[in-house]
């Protein structure tokens, strides 16, 4: 039976990745050479070394649920100073979701959303 889903993305400058992910709340619990594993409540996020990568040709997409209050989380991310995706700005979408979006230092789109 599955009892946890844990994504695994991609990261071609660890320190790079651990600001942008550390500024959106996450804590990072473990550190190895070339991968990382950061948790944010009971959510769980695992990152590999990937130097490779191309950002702009990246299709890693992660959706994030937020329980309560994402208009609050969207003014945090913007007094951060972490760019919104230039179509990602907070909007209720016709699926009674309310979100936004933004790209992460290796192009992973972050979808954030909470249920109207």
């Amino acid at each position: 039976m599955i009892s946890q889903i844990i994504p695994k993305l991609p990261f071609r400058e660890k320190q790079k990745t651990k600001d942008y992910y550390s500024d959106l709340g996450f804590e990072f619990v473990a550190d190895y050479d070339n991968y990382l594993i950061a948790t944010y409540n009971n959510s769980e996020l695992h990152f590999f070394e990937f130097k490779e990568l191309k950002p702009e040709q990246s299709d890693f997409m992660l959706y994030l649920k937020i329980s309560s209050n994402i208009d609050k989380f969207y003014e945090h991310i913007k007094f951060r100073n972490i760019k919104i995706h230039p179509n990602g700005s907070l909007e209720t979408k016709p699926w009674n979701m309310r979100e936004f979006s933004l790209i992460d230092p290796d192009g992973t789109l972050l979808t954030f959303g909470e249920k109207m």
